[in-house]
């Protein structure tokens, strides 16, 4: 029983959230484990972010039931949930040192001084921030300003941390270093960290399972490797990495194969595995660009498939190449 309720440690069932006409939100039912890291992923106005709130507390669900370690939090106020928020903004006080920013939660909830300097230094030996204690956040860098703000969200010890878009602010190569940063913080706390994020790399590496979200609708979960491995409908697909789509017609299902027609090649193009498809119908073949070889020989393998054409423009990004 307590196994069944890790895998439901936070169980969203059939969540729906309107602003007037527009619908932000729609029926979502997920399920987050104890201990998991778990990213929300989609484009601008998925909902992905309106769904977050609702487990902070910032906004009310119309109907549904959201429920964290088996207790019902639906119509909580945010104070009263065992959750902590990292905005994407980061929101730290300007006026106060790295120490007084990480404190103040458990001050204003008047915990003890003994207590506060001990968990403070536990923060900041966690952040690697303990040389800079004594610094104003304009004397910060971006990445420690992002840990002085996870910090902070970590400090009262919720039994969930929600992050949104936490490393936006942060350039390319600051951004890669931080994500291991934050999987090892994550994995040493052993906190439920609930991720939202549109940028599909941060997902997939920092994630051990995905949502991926679109107009206001759950579309696939998984793994990263199944997300972009097996995605379940066009729009994961077409969303996550890069990818051709051909567009044909069945034309035979076999045991282990089914051989499509496809419109815009001209040949047949053969699929391996099983799938619930019949002769007749309108399907989309996706291969993605890593699994193509361009080359002057045919195929040995009848599996292979091959098909002709010319190489109108080629583009070299260092570790690969583009071909049009």
């Amino acid at each position: 029983m307590s196994e069944e309720k890790d895998k439901s440690f936070i169980r969203i069932r059939d969540v729906s959230k309107s602003f007037g006409d527009v619908v932000a939100v729609d029926n979502v039912s997920l399920d987050i484990g104890k201990g998991e890291l778990f990213s929300i992923l989609g484009g601008s106005g998925c909902g992905k972010t309106t769904l977050l709130r609702m487990l902070a507390g910032f906004e009310t669900a119309n109907s549904g039931t959201i429920e964290i370690d088996g207790i019902d939090i639906t119509r909580q106020p945010p104070y009263k949930r065992p959750v902590n928020m990292m905005f994407q903004s980061y929101a730290v006080f300007p006026h106060m040192s790295v120490e007084k920013n990480i404190a103040y939660g458990l001050r204003k909830d008047s915990v003890e001084r003994e207590e506060v300097v001990a968990r403070v230094n536990e923060m900041l030996t966690l952040v690697q921030l303990e040389k800079l204690r004594a610094r104003k956040p304009n004397q910060l860098s971006g990445g420690q300003l992002q840990r002085v703000a996870l910090a902070r969200a970590l400090i009262k010890r919720p039994k969930v941390l929600l992050l949104d878009e936490p490393l936006a602010a942060l350039d390319k190569k600051l951004r890669e270093q931080t994500q291991f940063e934050l999987m090892n913080i994550q994995y040493e706390l052993g906190i439920t960290f609930v991720v939202v994020t549109h940028d599909q790399e941060e997902a997939m590496t920092l994630s051990g399972r995905i949502a991926v979200m679109d107009q206001g609708r759950l579309r696939q979960v998984g793994t990263p490797k199944e997300i972009y491995e097996f995605p379940q409908n066009k729009f994961v697909a077409d969303f996550i990495g890069t990818i051709n789509i051909f567009r044909g017609t069945v034309t035979e299902v076999g045991a282990e194969s089914i051989s499509v027609a496809c419109e815009e090649t001209g040949t047949t193009l053969s699929a391996l595995g099983t799938h619930p498809v019949e002769v007749g119908q309108h399907v989309n073949i996706a291969v993605r660009p890593e699994k193509i070889f361009i080359g002057k020989d045919q195929p040995e393998n009848a599996f292979d498939i091959s098909l002709k054409g010319v190489v109108e423009d080629f583009g070299y990004l260092g570790n690969r190449s583009l071909y049009r």
